[in-house]
């Protein structure tokens, strides 16, 4: 393989869901085609390096200078109501379920011994931080029903214990070893209204 195409399948296939397979499909189309993916796609990533960055309250994504971001700052939804997801990409797609009025807390990964995922990686501390201002009084954990999934989801358990909040997890029927960004709208409204104790 021709060196610069095989540093470009190596990057793509670091991308979520892009195995060794599809990141070499993905870089000989974009070599096929560049005025038609390869400029677009440099461009947009540009864009994007440039104006997005992560919510200092939630983690979510933002624009550049946008603090806190348009859910953390939007006075309808319930300060008192904390759903707790892996990845801004969750959030996105509670949000297209559009049965959530609480607002959110990234975690930006979950428990990962294989990966050298510890609580300290995780947006714990902030987590932590909100529930100490007291307003809050549910902690909904919207995580993957994976093992890393459930750790994590056991361990913010523990760690809100001793404080004065309730916490659930969303009712399973979301598909076992998934994420919440690959469910379907119908399913996440049924999660999150039949959420349980945890």
């Amino acid at each position: 393989m021709i060196e610069p195409v095989d540093n470009l399948i190596r990057v793509l296939s670091k991308l979520p869901g892009l195995g060794r397979r599809s990141a070499e499909r993905a870089a000989l189309a974009i070599v096929r085609k560049p005025e038609l993916l390869a400029d677009p796609l440099m461009h947009a990533l540009q864009d994007v390096r440039e104006t997005i960055e992560c919510c200092r309250v939630c983690g979510g994504l933002t624009l550049v200078g946008d603090q806190p971001c348009r859910l953390c700052s939007d006075e309808t939804r319930r300060d008192d109501l904390l759903c707790v997801v892996e990845e801004p990409s969750d959030i996105f797609a509670i949000e297209r379920a559009g049965i959530f009025r609480g607002k959110y807390h990234a975690l930006l990964g979950k428990l990962s011994p294989a990966r050298q995922r510890s609580p300290a990686s995780l947006r714990l501390k902030e987590l932590a931080q909100r529930i100490s201002e007291g307003c809050v009084k549910e902690v909904i954990l919207a995580l993957s029903t994976d093992m890393e999934g459930d750790s994590t989801a056991a361990y913010i358990g523990e760690m809100l214990k001793s404080a004065e909040v309730r916490v659930t997890r969303l009712a399973y029927g979301l598909p076992a070893d998934s994420g919440i960004g690959y469910s379907d709208p119908v399913t996440l409204k049924r999660a999150i209204k039949g959420r349980t104790k945890f």
